[in-house]
């Protein structure tokens, strides 16, 4: 399993030299934010499935701010927001719309009070991010607290999920090493 990660992220190297991020390096190049280890990977995979729901374009930098304060895998984190792109937030807000109008009691009304989204083919980045504020705001409490409710569960899930996932890789590989010496000494 960190043979998968170590070929797919940045390097810290990278981040060092990149122009942008140099009067962060103290804090961004920090050795925990890179360890590729079960904890660091799970938690990464946890902070970046939450923040991947806070809404425009502050997701990256919600995870980053989490990762340093929880010392996680940053770049674990910040790929793992990449869930939510303009396929999936429609229908993961919608999710989250029903959950919370759920979790308020309101099951016989359920998706009554969902607004259509806006179109923003047409709109550049900041006129987009108003109106798609303008369409959350419209949603209101049931949207509020089906995000919390949705990153919560999202986060724990893939918590768990990469914690088993690197356990049973490892029981894996134990079990084939045991084996070969098995074979080789016979």
């Amino acid at each position: 399993m960190r043979s998968f990660f170590r070929r797919r992220l940045p390097r810290r190297e990278t981040i060092a030299r990149h122009r942008w991020l140099r009067p962060f390096a103290g804090n961004l190049l920090h050795p925990f934010l890179w360890y590729l280890n079960r904890q660091s990977v799970a938690r990464g995979v946890a902070i970046g499935l939450f923040c991947g729901l806070i809404p425009g374009p502050f997701q990256m930098l919600g995870a980053a701010l989490v990762c340093v304060m929880l010392r996680a895998n940053l770049p674990v984190a910040l790929v793992t927001t990449l869930y939510t792109n303009p396929f999936t937030i429609v229908p993961l807000y919608f999710a989250a719309f029903m959950l919370g109008h759920w979790a308020l009691g309101d099951p016989g009304h359920m998706g009554a009070g969902f607004v259509k989204p806006p179109e923003l083919g047409e709109l550049g980045i900041y006129d987009g991010c108003v109106a798609l504020m303008e369409w959350m705001s419209a949603l209101g409490k049931p949207l509020a607290l089906g995000l919390l409710l949705l990153a919560s569960a999202l986060a724990c899930a893939g918590y768990f999920a990469v914690y088993g996932l690197w356990r049973l890789e490892r029981g894996w590989r134990w079990q084939r090493r045991s084996s070969q010496r098995k074979t080789g000494s016979d």
